[in-house]
Protein backbone atom coordinates (compact mmCIF):
# COMPACT_ATOMS: atom_id res chain seq x y z
CA UNK A 1 0.00 0.00 0.00
CA UNK A 2 2.77 2.52 0.65
CA UNK A 3 4.56 1.71 -2.25
CA UNK A 4 1.31 2.71 -4.09
CA UNK A 5 0.84 5.52 -2.38
CA UNK A 6 4.33 6.81 -3.12
CA UNK A 7 3.72 6.45 -6.57
CA UNK A 8 0.85 8.30 -7.09
CA UNK A 9 2.17 10.91 -4.84
CA UNK A 10 5.65 11.36 -6.53
CA UNK A 11 3.66 11.52 -10.12
CA UNK A 12 1.95 14.81 -8.41
CA UNK A 13 4.89 17.11 -6.34
CA UNK A 14 8.40 17.83 -7.93
CA UNK A 15 10.33 17.47 -4.48
CA UNK A 16 10.37 13.43 -4.13
CA UNK A 17 12.86 13.74 -1.56
CA UNK A 18 10.35 15.64 0.90
CA UNK A 19 7.55 12.81 0.73
CA UNK A 20 6.95 10.99 4.06
CA UNK A 21 4.73 8.32 4.41
CA UNK A 22 4.09 7.29 8.35
CA UNK A 23 2.12 3.55 8.71
CA UNK A 24 0.29 3.49 12.04
CA UNK A 25 -1.64 0.77 13.13
CA UNK A 26 -4.36 0.52 15.57
CA UNK A 27 -6.20 -2.76 15.85
CA UNK A 28 -7.73 -3.42 12.97
CA UNK A 29 -7.17 -0.04 10.92
CA UNK A 30 -3.72 1.30 8.82
CA UNK A 31 -3.41 5.10 8.97
CA UNK A 32 -1.09 6.22 6.63
CA UNK A 33 0.12 10.38 7.38
CA UNK A 34 1.37 11.76 4.20
CA UNK A 35 4.16 14.84 4.38
CA UNK A 36 5.18 16.58 1.41
CA UNK A 37 7.26 19.78 1.34
CA UNK A 38 4.72 22.90 2.57
CA UNK A 39 4.58 24.64 -1.01
CA UNK A 40 3.45 21.57 -2.98
CA UNK A 41 0.52 20.65 -0.31
CA UNK A 42 -1.88 22.24 -2.70
CA UNK A 43 -1.02 19.89 -5.57
CA UNK A 44 -1.73 16.56 -3.51
CA UNK A 45 -5.52 18.27 -1.80
CA UNK A 46 -6.39 19.65 -5.33
CA UNK A 47 -9.18 22.30 -5.78
CA UNK A 48 -12.00 21.37 -2.98
CA UNK A 49 -10.02 18.24 -2.04
CA UNK A 50 -10.76 16.43 -4.87
CA UNK A 51 -7.43 14.92 -5.22
CA UNK A 52 -6.98 13.87 -1.62
CA UNK A 53 -10.42 12.36 -1.94
CA UNK A 54 -9.30 10.13 -5.12
CA UNK A 55 -6.47 8.96 -3.27
CA UNK A 56 -8.19 8.03 -0.48
CA UNK A 57 -10.79 5.91 -2.28
CA UNK A 58 -7.96 4.31 -4.04
CA UNK A 59 -6.51 3.43 -0.80
CA UNK A 60 -9.60 2.29 0.87
CA UNK A 61 -10.51 0.45 -2.45
CA UNK A 62 -7.14 -1.74 -2.15
CA UNK A 63 -8.00 -1.68 1.95
CA UNK A 64 -11.24 -3.27 1.09
CA UNK A 65 -9.25 -6.18 -0.83
CA UNK A 66 -7.46 -7.43 1.72
CA UNK A 67 -10.55 -6.95 4.10
CA UNK A 68 -8.59 -4.02 6.12
CA UNK A 69 -9.79 -0.94 7.00
CA UNK A 70 -7.36 2.10 5.41
CA UNK A 71 -7.55 5.78 6.35
CA UNK A 72 -4.79 8.38 4.82
CA UNK A 73 -3.92 11.78 6.50
CA UNK A 74 -2.14 14.61 5.21
CA UNK A 75 -0.25 16.33 7.56
CA UNK A 76 1.30 19.90 7.04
Amino acid sequence: MEEILRTIIENLVENKEAISIEKVTEDYKETYKIKVDKDEMGKIIGRQGKIAQAIRTIAKSLGAKEQKKIDVEFVD
